[in-house]
């Protein structure tokens, strides 16, 4: 993004100040508005929508750091490089803390000034392009939204690693967006024009996972009526998404590996080689290194698909993407069902602010999902949220909560499960739908949390 396409908002209630700033960086060729306090500045982000906002901290009628959660609270679009003198600089920490990019500390040289705008400019060139994948990447839920720095990383990292051929691991929680991730590699690789397919590791049996992954010949078992190629066939010259892979079982593991070393397999009950190009993505809610110390996870197959990993962070550890993936997720509902909702009430933005979110992106569009469908007039409230749910949060019976942060986290998973179980009448797959999760994951979650059906 170039400084000729970016407007550049100065809050400072000292006018000297603004008048250096505004002279330095025409200079640069950036169109300039100002603004000489908290409330003037809020008006002008809502009128001329600035590309970068400096704020100073200290100000009349609204601080920098109540225009701050002004910004994020009504979702405003604005890279933040925040203002503040030497003595104030845990100010300048609890700003960016708060959603600021980065701060200048006054006096500040020219030089400096253009050096930390380049690297904020750099930024929003990177949010552009995502913008963009949003827009192009066909399909239901593709769009990668956010603007949290993790999120920003992460899309950094896999748009340098897309144009090689080699296989990438996603990690992350269930619910972060791991297959989007995945078709984002897709999209930006040479590949795009290729197939990308979709293996879950996890929702087949043993036999048919084989057969999904392989293809089978005619007669290779009971009902193999006749020849099918497996998806690592058909997806030849593209990418393969292999999901879950953590859960893949030992012998299946044997052949990919085969495959990853070789680039060949045979189909079940074949014995040609079959040859394929192929890029492989990765992805796994679980910790492979604690699998191979438990002998569940061959060393070997995690080095090959651990060439370049990438973590995706859970929502509740990028709190400033609740705005934006929720307006995403109205609009897109909205235009689904048919409905006009305009606002989102005060009320149900806090709770949906305040929940901390265990089944992640997935959860939220759920939420809001359901919001659009049970809302009957043209604004969502907290009673079109499942308010059972984003309130449990307070309901943790204190004679049960454990001392150990790990026994809390276990203590709470269950509580959540309990609460879902209940309400879906002992369902598990209604159960799992309402969590956001899939049923195989939350049958293993209560096996491993020990949690009953009739909890």
């Amino acid at each position: 993004m170039s400084a000729r396409h970016s407007k550049i908002l100065i809050v400072d209630d000292d006018p000297d100040i603004r008048e250096v700033m505004r002279d330095r960086l025409k200079a640069m060729s950036f169109e300039v508005v100002e603004a000489s306090d908290g409330e003037q500045a809020l008006a002008r982000l809502r009128d001329e929508s600035p590309t970068i906002t400096l704020l100073d901290l200290m100000m009349p009628k609204k601080s920098g750091l109540e225009v701050l959660k002004a910004i994020r609270d009504e979702g405003l679009d604005t890279t933040i490089i925040v203002m503040t003198a030497y003595g104030t600089i845990e100010k300048a920490v609890e700003a960016m803390q708060a959603g600021a990019y980065d701060f200048l500390t006054k006096p500040f040289s020219p030089g400096h000034l253009e050096v930390v705008i380049g690297k904020a400019l750099e930024r929003e060139a990177l949010k552009r392009e995502n913008l963009l994948l949003s827009g192009e990447v066909k399909g239901r839920d593709q769009a990668i939204v956010g603007h949290s720095p993790p999120i920003l990383h992460a899309i950094e990292v896999i748009r340098k690693a897309a144009a090689s051929g080699s296989t990438i691991l996603l990690l992350g929680e269930t619910g972060t967006g791991k297959e989007v991730f995945a078709k984002a590699i897709h999209h930006w690789s040479p590949r795009r024009d290729k197939p990308f397919v979709v293996v879950n590791c996890v929702a087949l049996s043993e036999e048919l996972l084989e057969s999904e992954l392989f293809g089978h010949e005619r007669g290779a078992f009971t009902g193999a009526h006749q020849r099918k190629p497996g998806k690592l066939e058909l997806a030849d010259g593209g990418t393969a998404f292999l999901d879950e892979i953590g859960d893949l079982k030992p012998r299946l593991q044997a052949k990919l590996l085969r495959v990853l070393q070789e680039h060949e397999f045979e189909r079940v009950g074949g014995t040609k080689p079959i040859r394929v190009d192929l890029r492989f993505v990765a992805a796994t809610n679980r910790r492979l290194d604690r699998a191979i110390r438990e002998g569940l996870f061959r060393e070997d197959l995690y080095y090959r698909l651990n060439v370049v990993s990438v973590s995706l962070p859970p929502l509740r550890e990028r709190p400033e993407d609740i705005v934006p993936l929720t307006n995403h997720f109205l609009a897109q509902y909205c235009g689904r069902l048919g409905k006009r909702i305009k606002e989102i009430t005060p009320d149900a933005w806090e709770l949906l602010q305040h929940y901390h979110w265990p089944g992640n992106v997935r959860e939220l569009a759920n939420f809001i999902e359901r919001a659009v469908v049970l809302s009957t007039y043209d604004r969502i409230t907290s009673e079109d949220l499942p308010l059972s749910v984003l309130s449990s949060s307070a309901d943790l019976p204190t004679a049960d909560v454990p001392r150990g942060f790990h026994e809390a986290i276990v203590a709470y998973k269950r509580q959540i499960i309990r609460e879902a179980l209940h309400r879906s009448g002992g369902n598990q797959s209604k159960a799992a739908g309402a969590l956001g999760l899939q049923r195989t994951y939350l049958s293993r979650l209560m096996k491993e949390l020990q949690v009953g059906e009739k909890s």
